[in-house]
């Protein structure tokens, strides 16, 4: 009997945090949100040049890499550097500090200018990082607690951040095989079920605001037979240019970092000149994580040019290596989405079936973690008819990243964080 009131006592505990995970990711919901309603009001709906929009994105982006690279250099970054060190033995104590609370509350005003100037980042890592920092604080005040005694500090970290995604996107299959893929090296019951539980509770009150590339019950059939050379060359040109992206990002970001503070304010005034410009050329197409492109494309419908994929990506490769508090995981789905942009000569839903395919191939390219990629696009367009190939393309572009692309953005941020930490 005491064994079934430890485990219920435990399963409470989990379901109980799922709880509170999902009310302290609704703030990045709504930032999310607020990007999105300044975008279409300030740029996709605005008459002739969009004055306003641009002087925000200019004054917003110069703030925040004034703060980023200044008193709130903390709360640089995605957030989930810590966490991975963690499983590559990284001193733990250390790692905790910088997955505190405090970091997400430093982390907080940097978010909000993100969303405000339109950066080209998503919500994904921050929410990834406030999971594992809410977990860690609940580990501090009650060190011995049954649902956690024993347990290793990697995997509680690795199940509170993936089931911080999970709750965010309400779906707890996503944050479990993120948790998987990439999160931990301990895989298995004791990473899977406290996973979905958190999640799964989680995404019960977590907000629906800021996911707007979400389109569950879309019903375009099966990938006829005729397109199937179309997917492989999306497939093949979204695991280059994924594999370019991380390519150019990783020495971009230690360039820029360098130029950032030597030359402070002289570099952010460029830095926030060329993202507004990207914005003007690309009719305010390249700012946020590009939800707004990928619902059109996901459903057949124009959400930019083949030009925009341009602007995206170098807005993309700027925001991240800048040090915007946020992700590339819908970003990189965004860029590979518009791959589908010159087919406008084929039928909508074979638009829709090929732009789902260009997201994950270079999701999957970038990321190195293809039944992840292909579950997250599957998740927002929602056709079960088309998860069999997403899967395929997802599998291939990963394989044929892997010699070009090298180690991903998550890897080099670790490495990066542990020369830093050598005596």
């Amino acid at each position: 009997m005491s064994v079934d009131r430890n485990a219920l006592a435990a399963l409470l505990t989990w379901l109980g945090l799922g709880l509170l995970l999902g009310l302290l990711e609704r703030p990045y919901q709504w930032l999310s949100q607020l990007g999105f309603e300044l975008q279409r009001r300030l740029w996709l709906d605005a008459v002739g040049v969009p004055w306003q929009g641009a002087a925000l994105v200019f004054v917003g982006a110069l703030l925040l890499l004034w703060l980023a690279w200044g008193p709130l250099a903390a709360g640089r970054g995605g957030g989930l550097t810590p966490a991975l060190a963690m499983q590559q033995g990284a001193p733990e104590a250390a790692m905790q500090e910088r997955l505190s609370l405090r970091t997400q509350l430093i982390r907080l005003p940097l978010m909000v200018l993100t969303h405000l100037a339109g950066m080209s980042v998503g919500v994904e890592s921050p929410s990834a990082s406030l999971g594992a920092a809410c977990f860690l604080a609940m580990r501090r005040r009650w060190p011995n607690h049954g649902a956690w005694a024993g347990m290793p500090l990697p995997l509680f970290t690795a199940i509170g951040a993936g089931a911080g995604l999970g709750a965010a996107f309400r779906s707890p299959l996503l944050g479990v095989t993120y948790a998987i893929e990439e999160l931990s090296r301990e895989k298995g019951l004791p990473l899977v079920l406290p996973t979905l539980l958190v999640a799964g509770s989680g995404a019960l009150v977590a907000s629906r605001l800021g996911q707007p590339a979400r389109l569950a019950g879309l019903e375009l059939g099966m990938l006829p037979g005729h397109l199937w050379g179309w997917a492989l060359l999306v497939t093949v040109l979204g695991a280059l240019l994924g594999a370019l992206f991380v390519r150019l990002l990783i020495p971009l970001a230690g360039w820029l970092g360098r130029r950032l503070r030597a030359q402070h304010l002289p570099v952010a005034v460029a830095v926030a000149g060329v993202l507004t410009l990207l914005a003007l050329l690309s009719g305010g197409l390249s700012l946020n994580d590009g939800s707004l492109s990928l619902a059109a494309e996901l459903q057949g419908e124009p959400g930019g040019t083949a030009a925009t994929l341009l602007w995206r990506y170098l807005a993309s490769l700027l925001s991240i290596a800048a040090g915007s508090p946020g992700g590339l995981m819908h970003d990189s789905m965004s860029l590979g989405s518009l791959l589908a942009a010159p087919l406008r000569f084929l039928p909508p839903e074979a638009q829709a079936q090929l732009a789902a395919i260009g997201a994950t191939a270079l999701f999957a390219a970038a990321n190195r973690t293809p039944l992840f990629c292909a579950l997250f696009v599957f998740t927002l367009q929602g056709d079960p008819q088309l998860l069999l190939p997403l899967l395929l393309a997802s599998a291939i572009s990963a394989a044929l990243a892997e010699p070009l692309r090298g180690i991903t953005w998550n890897e080099a941020q670790v490495d990066m964080s542990l020369l830093q930490r050598r005596p």
